[in-house]
Formats: C-alpha cells, sequence, structure tokens
C-alpha cells in the first residue's frame, strides 16, 4: 500500500457530500484552500456507501461457491486467476482506500471530541469490514495499515485479525452504551444510511459481528472450550429480529439518477448480471430439489420418458434432496425458487397465484463458464436471455432491482450460525427449534424485497418488469411449506448438519457469497481426506478432486461437487498451479501489494504470497487446530 494522504480523504467525502445539506458543505473546511478538516460525521454516509464493493466482490466469490457460473470472472469459477489483475479486489480496496482513513478520521475525531456514539458507530464498521476482509484474503496488513511515510508494510496473521475484529466490536459496544453529552442533531441520524442513528441496532449489529466472526471458528477442536461461549452471549444480545438486518439503502433513480452508482450495482439499469453471470446449476438443483443420483461410475442415471423435458435424470433420495419436493410432482413446494431464481416462465399473467401453474415452472442452471448448463440454458437474473433494458425489466425484481438496498448481514443468518453451533456442540433440540426459526426467518426476508412489476409486451413477447410472483401468494405457499415434513417434520433425530448448511446456503443465495465461501472452506469442500485436512495426495490430485459422496453421512453440502471430481458434469482440471487443490483465498489486490509490498509477501508461511499457488493456501479459520507454520 502506498503511502497515505489527503487523497484518501477526498474520495468518501465527495460521496458523503451527495447525501448531506447545503449547509453542511459548506462547513465543511476550515482552511479555504484545501480540505485539511472535515467534521466527523460528515464521512458517514460516505463511508457506508463504500459497502457496495462486497457486491462487486460477489463477482468472484459467487462462482468460487457455485451460487453463479460466468463468462466474465471465468478464473474465479475454476479456481484459480492470474496474478497480475486487480479483479476480485475490490474488497481489498473498500477497506485500505475507500473506508480507510475516511473512517479512521472519524473514529479518532470523535474520540478526541468526545462524541462517543459517533465513534462506537464506526468500530462497529470497522470489524465488520475487516472481518469480511481476512475471511476472503486470510493474512492482511493490519498494525502497519495507515501508517505515514512506509511503502511496504508487514502483514498480521488472520488468528490475530480474528481477535482485533471482536476486540473493535467490544469497542463499539461499549462506546455507544457510553453516556454521550453531544448535541447531534440529525448528524448521525441524518447520515446513517443503514440505522438512521438507532443505536440498540448498532449495539445488536457489533454483537451480531462477533457472532459471525467467532462461527466461522465451528470447526477448532477447542472451539466448545475457548468459544462457545463468548459466541452464544454475542448471540443473545444479537440481531432480535428481521428489523436489525443490517441493509445499506440507497437512492436508486434508474436513468434519472444523478450517478449511476446510486443505482444497485445488480440492477438492469447498470446490467452487471446482463447475461454474464447465471444461476448455477448446483443452486438451483438445491432449491429445486433435483439434485441428481449417480451410478457407480459417477455417472447421472437418465430417465427413458422423463415427465419433464429439464430434469431427465433420476433423483437422489430424499436424505440428499433436503430441501423440497421438485417442482413438477406433487409434494411440498418451496417458493423461494419463483422470487430468488429467474426463470422464463410466468411472462403471460398480471399476477400468478394459480399453484398448480407455478409448479410447471422451469429453472435452469448454468455451468462454470457459460450459460449452458447440464439440461439447458439458464435466463439471465431478470428472467430472459436478451440484453436488459429498461423498457422490458423496469427497474428490476428481488434483490436484482435498481433502487434494491445492499444487504449486509441479517438475523436469518444468525439464526442458521446458532443452529450449526448448537448441533454441533450444544443442545440438538435447540438446534431444532433454530433451524425451524431460520427457515422462517428467510422466507420473510425474502418476501420483504418482492416488488410487483408491470406486465408490458414489446413486439409481439411479454415480460414482467418486476416479480413475477405477489409476497400474498409467495407467503401463503410459504406458510404450507414451514407447516410441512421439510421444516416442521424435521425432529430431533432427523435433522442433520446438512439440513442447516443447505437451508442457510439458500439464504445467503447471493448476497451473502462472502459467508457461504467461508462454509465451504472450513468443511473442506466436502474432500475426502485423511488426518486433519486436505492437501495434494491426500484429497486431490493434479487431475482430481475426491469428494465424499452424497450418501456418505458425513458430506455436509449434498450435490456438491467440485470442477475436478469423479462425477458426470464435471471432471475437469484445475490449473497446473494449483497442484490440484481448489482455492482456499483471495490474493490482495494486485496494484497494492504486488507492486509495493513483494518483500513481505513472500515471508508469509505456510505459503509464500508471491508463490503460484498461494490462492490455494487454506486460512487459519479452517484449520481444526494451529495454521502451519
Amino acid at each position: 500500500m502506498k503511502k497515505h494522504s489527503i487523497i484518501y480523504v477526498l474520495a468518501s467525502i465527495l460521496l458523503a457530500l451527495s447525501f448531506t445539506s447545503c449547509d453542511d458543505y459548506l462547513d465543511v473546511n476550515r482552511n479555504e484552500d484545501a480540505p485539511d478538516y472535515v467534521d466527523a460525521h460528515l464521512y458517514l454516509a460516505g463511508i457506508q456507501q463504500e459497502y457496495f464493493g462486497l457486491y462487486w466482490d460477489i463477482r468472484a466469490l459467487a462462482p468460487l461457491t457455485q451460487m453463479m457460473g460466468t463468462s466474465s470472472y471465468t478464473s474465479f469459477a475454476t479456481h484459480y486467476y492470474s496474478l497480475a489483475s486487480d479483479a476480485g479486489g475490490e474488497m481489498w480496496r473498500m477497506v485500505y482506500w475507500n473506508q480507510g482513513m475516511n473512517l479512521e478520521n472519524m473514529i479518532n475525531q470523535s474520540l478526541e471530541s468526545e462524541m462517543w456514539h459517533l465513534a462506537g458507530i464506526g468500530y462497529a464498521m470497522k470489524a465488520f469490514s475487516w472481518d469480511a476482509l481476512t475471511k476472503y484474503h486470510g493474512e492482511v496488513i493490519l498494525e502497519d495499515a495507515f501508517k505515514p511515510d512506509q511503502l511496504t508494510h508487514h502483514y498480521d496473521y488472520q488468528e490475530d485479525v480474528y481477535a482485533q475484529v471482536r476486540a473493535w466490536a467490544d469497542q463499539a459496544i461499549e462506546l455507544l452504551q457510553r453516556e454521550d453529552n453531544t448535541n447531534y442533531g440529525n448528524k448521525i441520524s441524518g447520515n446513517d444510511w443503514i440505522y438512521s442513528g438507532n443505536l440498540d441496532k448498532w449495539i445488536r449489529f457489533a454483537y451480531t459481528v462477533k457472532a459471525r466472526n467467532l462461527a466461522s471458528l465451528s470447526n477448532k477442536r477447542d472451539f466448545k472450550e475457548k468459544y462457545y461461549n463468548e459466541f452464544t452471549e454475542s448471540c443473545e444480545k444479537g440481531f432480535a429480529s428481521g428489523d436489525d438486518d443490517a441493509v445499506l439503502r440507497i437512492l436508486g433513480g434508474s436513468a434519472d439518477a444523478a450517478y449511476s452508482a446510486y443505482n444497485n450495482f445488480w440492477g438492469p439499469y447498470r446490467g452487471n448480471l446482463s447475461n454474464v453471470y447465471w444461476q448455477h446449476d448446483y443452486a438451483v438443483q438445491l432449491m429445486t430439489g433435483t439434485i441428481p443420483a449417480y451410478d457407480e461410475q459417477g455417472d447421472k442415471i437418465r430417465i427413458e420418458e422423463p415427465s419433464h423435458a429439464a430434469y431427465p435424470y433420476e433423483l437422489a433420495g430424499p436424505n440428499i434432496n433436503l430441501i423440497c419436493d421438485t417442482l413438477p410432482d406433487v409434494g411440498h413446494f418451496d417458493p423461494r425458487p419463483l422470487v430468488k431464481l429467474a426463470t422464463e416462465d410466468g411472462n403471460d399473467v398480471e399476477t400468478e397465484s394459480n399453484r398448480d401453474s407455478l409448479r410447471t415452472w422451469t429453472f435452469l442452471g448454468s455451468g462454470f463458464t457459460s450459460a449452458a448448463g447440464p439440461v439447458g440454458t439458464a435466463p439471465m437474473f431478470w428472467g430472459r436471455r436478451e440484453a436488459a433494458t429498461s423498457a422490458k425489466d423496469g427497474i428490476g425484481r428481488w434483490l436484482y432491482r435498481d433502487d434494491a438496498p445492499y444487504i449486509m448481514t441479517t438475523y436469518a443468518e444468525l439464526l442458521f450460525d446458532q443452529a450449526e453451533i448448537e448441533f454441533k456442540y450444544g443442545s440438538k433440540s435447540k438446534a431444532l427449534e433454530l433451524f425451524k426459526k431460520a427457515v422462517a426467518e428467510d422466507m420473510k426476508f425474502t418476501a420483504k424485497y418482492i416488488t410487483k412489476g408491470a406486465l408490458v409486451t414489446v413486439g409481439n413477447t411479454n415480460y414482467h418488469q418486476g416479480d413475477k410472483v405477489t409476497a400474498a401468494t409467495f407467503n401463503a405457499i410459504a406458510n404450507e411449506y414451514l407447516a410441512g415434513p421439510y421444516v416442521a417434520g424435521l425432529t430431533e433425530g432427523t435433522l442433520t448438519l446438512s439440513h442447516i448448511m443447505m437451508q442457510k446456503f439458500i439464504h445467503l443465495f447471493p448476497w451473502g457469497a462472502g459467508e457461504e465461501w467461508v462454509d465451504q472452506r472450513k468443511y473442506f469442500y466436502d474432500v475426502e481426506y485423511t488426518g486433519d485436512y486436505p492437501s495434494t495426495g491426500n484429497g486431490w490430485d493434479l487431475s482430481t478432486v475426491n469428494m465424499k459422496s452424497d450418501d456418505n453421512p458425513n458430506k455436509v453440502f449434498k450435490g456438491f461437487y467440485l470442477a475436478p471430481a469423479n462425477v458426470q458434469g464435471r471432471r475437469g482440471t484445475y490449473n497446473k498451479d494449483n497442484n490440484g487443490s481448489p482455492c482456499f483465498r483471495v490474493r490482495p489486490r494486485y496494484n497494492s501489494e504486488y507492486m509495493w509490498n513483494k518483500p513481505y509477501l513472500e515471508q508469509l508461511k505456510p505459503i509464500p504470497g508471491t508463490a503460484d499457488n498461494y490462492q490455494c493456501s487454506i486460512p487459519w479459520f479452517a484449520y481444526p487446530g494451529d495454521q502451519p507454520k
């Protein structure tokens, strides 16, 4: 990272100014010639708006997790990427540059002025950002960050960064609870685009950040004695309902917005998902209950006369398809694919409430690097294959909408984390209770962002400019599903870890790809290996990753297979530089670290940061014990 200067400050202030009044703008500078001082509260809006960077890097994370296929970030879909690129480096930029010294200045100036509550919000955001950063990259620069007159920086190991994240969250909680005599007026509420200045919600957010941090350590051998109590306490004091979800509001506006960036990164106006990102076949199989059965050779078993062209293969048993029955058949209908996934069906009805018709809708998944999947071609996220246009798409649908907020973390996610930890280390009955509540909360979360749009005709074709199902129809089906065998019908004896983690995948789809990648890595992608962790020759070789079969009770993500697995539809290979391994971290941003900080990258253990396979270095959180030296 380069020596920092006032330029660090300017990037976010300019954005912040767009959300503040003219009177505030006139008070920015004490020096008439340069912005040598900025009132602390003016940083807040700009710092928060930089969280759009999380969605930028979902372009890398969603292909890594098999939430999305892509013809754009194909190197991440294949678990290998070119060193000389900033692709996947937006989170690094967000933490060190876009938020960077702006956040440090906001905190420090607030502390100096005894503005304890504003400083507490700053520490809560800092904990969240750095938690995301280290889970993504592993080792990062912490102690040396933002030191002036320094061109190279030491890296800190993840165990230390994790501890600091929780320390910042604790500091946030203490400051937010401290008596603060500052007369803020609307300086916080008017600039806070997450909680509008609600301090109780910020306190619960800080506790949730701690819980989220600790949940990623659930495979540690010493979790029960070292982390369980802190995790449980953090959950008890964390989010209390979906109203606490950390959601960043944006202005939207589509073509009328003053700046394109006021629109959601996934909306049709910006077009970032336009026919270069699609729902991956694994995500579709999981949500629709269509995980296929494989024979002894790893081939799918084709049905001679299938009842539906989209499902030409025999399905794996109910102990593998754990989410719902297949959509075309009589069974227990999960309505979430109607909203979370895209389909070309349903364009000929104003509002769809005929459930028999809904069950016939077809959902097709893509391959790793092409829209062509195992049984057809996946549509774009707006439900068709042509380029995005306002005439056909309006402002979009669900989270793929111009004015949709950015989702940071949710109450449902916290419940899934608790269910996992209780299942492994606490009470199975409590895990079951938490699991049922988590799925119900995901239904509420999904319905919250359903947006009814107009049915329009362009040429001779009908298009929905919003969601094709109303919230009322969705909720009616959801209530029936929750009362059925996949939720209410489960017992302590039938609930498995797979139920919890696979339902969590659906909740996180696709906004929470970062946390989903944490889960997949901490369970080592369900690779079959011996000992504490997989390695070359013990889990994979240059041509094949040896994965647990779906009928293995220890396999967590049923139906999930990496690209080089020996099953039909996979059987590829990774780049030779991976030595057969899947990717376990994303390299630091190239134009920052590999241009300026190579000496300290070379010192990283167990794999140097300059090695061809550094992206395969397993992060500390995934090891059951200490990281090898």
